[in-house]
């Protein structure tokens, strides 16, 4: 079950790398397809047809804010005790606290826990979104919180959720509407699109790490610099699913839901961390650096988190 799980992905994503490497292909295009078109497609999908409790999702979301608040006071108590400059500071929350929660995350669960453990992945895949278009800006920019909000709520992915649960529950009031929407074929339409979007978000992060500079290349002088990725790839691959396995615990959370919270939690650091930094600000060129190491050691510490949720 465990190579079961991994092998997969990580084939993927060596493809999607062996391609940015082999041709020069338009990743912003692609990026931007995925992010209007197929991420809402596939989030509306599954929220239309989960057979997902609410005791699931508030469980599910009231634990991840809690673990990644406590992250987060950890990783910035950690930056500030190193004396690292303001930039690099938020460079480590922004590594420790945005996990591949998407291109990894939701095949990841799919494969190691089928349908009812990707859709409670997909309920971490959205609060690991607010987190990061949400609060990310506010602390990485100084700006105000209202406005970071305002923000995010403009991303169709918020939307495309609303949408999917609104429609479950019209068609509970009122049968009819499910008649017309299984009668037209809407609901295949839709979850056809939104099952490209997962091998297209892991082709896409091959294709973007190709195109990130390796962390370990340079001159003489770079192991200090290895050492600052490897510290993010620590709380990001080992302190984040630990502190959520603990908070799971203290919540009581059903044994799958504490699976799946762990897991979507012990991802490698989101390519949108670097994005995030690179216009908000702080060091973009150790984020990209060490979203590639992250994803590298995921492939190794992920097998490990597994075991330790009782996947065999």
């Amino acid at each position: 079950m465990l190579l079961s799980t991994v092998i997969p992905v990580g084939l993927i994503v060596f493809l999607g790398f062996y391609v940015g490497k082999r041709f020069d292909l338009d990743l912003p295009t692609l990026s931007r397809l995925s992010i209007y078109v197929l991420v809402p497609a596939l989030i509306f999908d599954a929220m239309y047809r989960a057979q997902l409790n609410g005791s699931s999702v508030l469980g599910l979301s009231l634990a991840f804010f809690i673990a990644y608040g406590v992250l987060y006071l950890l990783t910035l108590g950690i930056s500030r005790a190193l004396h690292l400059s303001r930039d690099l500071q938020k460079s480590l929350v922004a590594m420790a606290t945005f996990p591949n929660s998407g291109n990894m995350g939701l095949p990841m669960a799919q494969l190691a826990f089928g349908v009812a453990g990707y859709e409670r992945a997909m309920v971490v895949f959205v609060a690991s979104s607010v987190l990061m278009f949400g609060l990310g800006p506010a602390f990485l920019k100084g700006g105000g919180l209202l406005q970071s909000l305002t923000f995010t709520l403009r991303l169709p992915l918020f939307w495309a959720l609303a949408a999917g649960l609104g429609l479950r529950a019209l068609e509970a009031l009122f049968p009819p509407l499910g008649e017309f929407v299984r009668a037209t074929k809407l609901d295949q339409g839709v979850h056809l699109l939104g099952q490209a979007c997962i091998p297209v978000l892991l082709l896409s992060l091959g294709m973007q790490i190709a195109q990130s500079p390796l962390p370990w290349s340079g001159p003489l002088g770079t192991a200090r610099v290895l050492a600052f990725e490897l510290l993010g790839s620590f709380l990001r691959l080992i302190a984040a699913p630990t502190l959520t396995y603990g908070v799971g615990l203290l919540l009581r959370l059903s044994p799958l839901d504490l699976q799946v919270l762990v897991l979507q939690s012990a991802m490698s650091v989101a390519v949108n961390a670097f994005m995030m930094v690179r216009e908000f600000g702080g060091d973009a060129k150790k984020t990209a650096g060490g979203v590639v190491l992250s994803t590298v050691l995921a492939f190794v510490t992920i097998p490990l988190v597994l075991w330790m949720v009782g996947v065999r």
